[in-house]
């Protein structure tokens, strides 16, 4: 799945289709962090493309800073522009890269990687990720893993995919032609079962790991540096 000019800009209604509780799952997170930081807080974002992390928990908390990188140009180019928007460029730094490529700073305070993981398809690739963000965090510091999930030939993972095409069916004017294109693409994507994920986490370094979400095909887990 290419992040180009034209799925970038469609990303904003695409997502809440794809994940219907999109919204309430990043007040979520905002009220994790909050809980578990300081009030000067500076957050690693892994996947800062679309720009609605950074924009909604900058809005609503003028102390916080954020680093995000994304490996999409096309992706950081609508986040800068709805940071401008948001009036809150001065405070969120942005490049493309992973985050391999964050250099110079080992102690942020929180980080996020917000539907990413499954973008990469190798688990030593997955695991160096999240190595590499736990690397760059202050001991304690937590940090929110959000990734699509599952095994997909299991009955429960078809019943979730049932739900999802049905939700696009519903909400859209998309043909059932349409719809099952888009699952071939889902489906070409990484998926891995709940406790893999969570042996990730782990092997990573990762503790107090803990489940707060699930919608259709999308987990989330929150945890923290040891």
């Amino acid at each position: 799945m290419e992040f180009d000019e034209t799925l970038s800009k469609q990303y904003d209604s695409g997502i809440r289709r794809a994940l219907p509780t999109y919204d309430s799952m990043l007040r979520l997170i905002q009220t994790f962090l909050r809980a578990n930081t300081a009030e000067d807080v500076n957050i690693l974002v892994v996947g800062a493309g679309g720009g609605n992390e950074v924009t909604s928990f900058s809005s609503n908390n003028p102390r916080w800073t954020f680093i995000g990188v994304d490996p999409s140009e096309s992706m950081l180019s609508v986040a800068r522009e709805k940071c401008k928007e948001a009036g809150v460029n001065d405070r969120v730094k942005l490049f493309q890269g992973t985050v391999e490529d964050v250099e110079g700073i080992t102690n942020f305070d929180a980080a996020t990687c917000i539907l990413v993981l499954h973008f990469i398809h190798a688990y030593d690739e997955k695991l160096k990720t999240l190595q590499e963000t736990y690397a760059r965090l202050k001991k304690g510091a937590p940090f929110v893993l959000i990734s699509k999930y599952g095994e997909p030939t299991s009955d429960e993972f078809k019943e979730r995919l049932k739900l999802w095409k049905s939700y696009w069916l519903d909400t859209t004017k998309l043909s059932v032609e349409e719809v099952e294109a888009m699952e071939q693409d889902i489906l070409s994507l990484s998926y891995l079962p709940e406790e893999t994920i969570v042996g990730l986490l782990q092997e990573a370094g990762f503790v107090r790991i803990t489940k707060f979400f699930s919608t259709t095909l999308f987990g989330g887990w929150t945890c923290f540096k040891e």
